[in-house]
């Protein structure tokens, strides 16, 4: 019996949007790899205490991270065991309150030029030019692409809700080269075996353009979309336009930028110099 597809089928019956299921697949499989020779059913209380601590201590995986893995490990078990795993330690107490990281538009000119990679640039250049979330990006299909009005139709994401994003008309071009070459047949970005392409294998290639790019900051793929939204305030875009864009439920999230718009805030002026 394979537990996985079995839990994947109870959140499809409980209709969670297709993001989270995929998002809670891809952690229950990253559980299975590391203890390839134990069964999920036999690991241990303590073994997955380890399990998190070595991805918090040793492979610095964000809060935010760990509050997914945990809450998928915690329903899994829950609902293919009816086991109760004392979680509660493994939580993350407090959220974290750092400004994200942004890089500048040399700076992800840069990293995409040290991505030789078609298929690379276009996952790279689409996620920073459209702002999207890596899950978003991994559930797109061709259909989903609007050329003639140049948006990008966002199905089911988080919250369970759709939007529609811009398309850039440069990377409107990439795509359609990387499209030619490729020819994917379900998802628009596609793994070798078929399927969603895989997030870790998207982190892994943009950290070695980044090294290749001499970029100092701490790049993840979620910088781009902070990087996107940064620019557009920078811009003169409206935060309510780019809080639509982004699909955050919640006005709050979205003025995290007004923080590190460099260019707003090169337009106040200290008291001092009055």
């Amino acid at each position: 019996m394979d537990v996985i597809t079995d839990f994947v089928k109870i959140q499809e019956l409980k209709r969670y949007s297709r993001q989270t299921i995929i998002s809670y697949k891809s952690h229950l499989i990253h559980v299975q790899k590391h203890f390839k020779n134990t069964s999920l059913k036999k690991i241990s209380d303590k073994d997955l205490f380890e399990f998190v601590y070595h991805l918090v201590k040793v492979k610095g995986i964000s809060a935010s991270y760990q509050r997914q893995i945990v809450g998928s490990l915690k329903l899994f078990y829950k609902e293919i065991f009816n086991r109760a795993i004392p979680f509660e330690y493994l939580k993350v107490t407090q959220r974290e309150r750092k400004l994200p990281v942004v890089l500048s538009k040399s700076e992800v000119t840069a990293i995409l030029n040290c991505t030789n990679n078609c298929k690379h640039r276009a996952i790279l250049a689409l996620i920073y030019s459209s702002g999207l979330r890596i899950g978003e990006l991994r559930l797109l299909k061709k259909e989903d692409i609007d050329s003639n009005r140049m948006l990008i139709h966002v199905r089911q994401a988080k919250g369970k809700k759709d939007r529609y994003t811009i398309l850039s008309h440069k990377v409107l071009d990439l795509l359609r080269s990387y499209y030619l070459k490729y020819r994917p047949k379900d998802f628009l970005f596609e793994g070798q075996k078929g399927g969603p392409y895989s997030a870790e294998s998207a982190g892994q290639f943009l950290k070695r353009a980044v090294k290749k790019a001499k970029v100092t900051k701490s790049v993840t793929l979620h910088t781009l979309r902070h990087s996107f939204a940064t620019q557009l305030l920078e811009d003169g875009i409206g935060i309510a336009h780019i809080q639509k864009l982004l699909g955050h439920s919640n006005m709050s999230t979205t003025l995290i930028y007004t923080h590190i718009a460099v260019r707003t805030l090169e337009k106040i002026k200290s008291p001092f110099d009055d």
